[in-house]
């Protein structure tokens, strides 16, 4: 995939409504640190200690097309605009403090958008690889054959008491942050997500709204706090089970729902789908809210007219940085994007109503 059709692009294969537990839990993620021997952390090192990083790091990859089976971006962010970086940001591909303009700055990306691999951020490299649904495991897996294809060609940062050395003693030990994307409006109808918020710090673990996403979108990031003093697997199974449980619970808070002011839910379901579906402006804050509910609807079986794969071009190609890029005006007034979000959402509507 060129870097334009990248940036264009409305989908992405990790963030829709298939996988496990996909009715709830709409992505998993792991990411990796790690860091090469002998070279000082990026906010610590000199222009010509970024360039050596990148360098040893690009010749490593060389062959890394041919060994995961589809290419790779690489992407100069330095050479990016301000609006493209955005975009990636939005796409979650890269994140706000890799997009600013350093020097030596490079992000490789697959064509089919689950795996990024940053160069020069916090640390030397970042990999992170995302999956749809609840499958942490197969996270884990891709970003590992990625790691153990870097470490067979670098020398690594490690240190047999304190695991793998990266910039924040946070990540010290496996390098391994791992998280999952999930939709919780029943657990926030209910008025029950802040006791699943409050709690999770006792489990090492956090539960936050989602950043860069307006909070009616009741889409919440859970992830690990903890690095050090236990294993990836260990990681990666209590995550995985500290998210099913949230899944169950928001179930339950669903099933609630439908019982008790069923009424009032379905009108706000419905309310949701007309304003999407003849609304002439949007703004990106009344579309999380109404796209939530849509989804919602859809996913409880109230609405039966559109399938559940819209929610996830939506969620991609309705939002700010996108619609400025794909109109090729970053000058756009305010009322000229909610205007080009309500059309494009209408557009997207349609494009996946069912026969029935």
């Amino acid at each position: 995939m060129a870097v334009e059709e990248l940036l264009q692009s409305s989908r992405l294969s990790w963030f829709g409504a298939e996988g496990q537990d996909s009715d709830v839990v709409i992505s998993s993620r792991v990411r990796l640190a790690r860091n090469l021997v002998g070279l000082p952390f990026p906010g610590r090192a000199d222009l010509g200690q970024l360039a050596q990083i990148r360098q040893t790091v690009e010749t490593a990859l060389v062959d890394l097309d041919t060994e995961l089976g589809q290419p790779f971006d690489q992407i100069a962010v330095d050479q990016l605009s301000a609006l493209a970086r955005e975009v990636l940001i939005e796409k979650r591909l890269i994140s706000e403090k890799f997009s600013e303009a350093q020097p030596h700055r490079m992000a490789y990306i697959s064509d089919d958008t689950s795996i990024s691999i940053l160069i020069n951020e916090d640390d030397h490299l970042h990999i992170q690889a995302m999956t749809s649904g609840l499958s942490l495991n197969a996270a884990f897996e891709m970003a590992s054959r990625v790691d153990d294809y870097i470490e067979a060609r670098l020398d690594l940062a490690f240190d047999e008491t304190m695991g793998y050395l990266t910039a924040y003693p946070t990540n010290l030990g496996t390098g391994l942050r791992a998280s999952a994307i999930l939709h919780l409006p029943g657990l926030v109808y209910t008025r029950n997500i802040d006791n699943i918020v409050n709690t999770s710090p006792q489990l090492g673990l956090a539960v936050h709204p989602l950043e860069g996403i307006d909070e009616g979108a009741h889409l919440y990031k859970i992830s690990n706090q903890l690095t050090l003093g236990y294993s990836e697997a260990e990681m990666i199974e209590n995550l995985q089970a500290a998210v099913g449980e949230i899944a169950a619970h928001e179930r339950r808070a669903r099933q609630a729902l439908s019982y008790f002011g069923k009424d009032g839910v379905e009108d706000g379901v419905w309310r949701a789908y007309g304003i999407l579906s003849y609304a002439r402006s949007l703004t990106e804050q009344e579309l999380f809210a109404l796209v939530s509910r849509v989804r919602y609807g859809i996913d409880r079986g109230i609405i039966k007219e559109v399938a559940l794969s819209c929610y996830a071009e939506i969620i991609v190609a309705a939002r700010e940085a996108y619609l400025k890029y794909a109109a090729e005006n970053e000058n756009l007034s305010a009322g000229e994007i909610s205007a080009m979000r309500a059309s494009r959402v209408r557009t997207i509507l349609q494009k996946y109503r069912t026969a029935g």
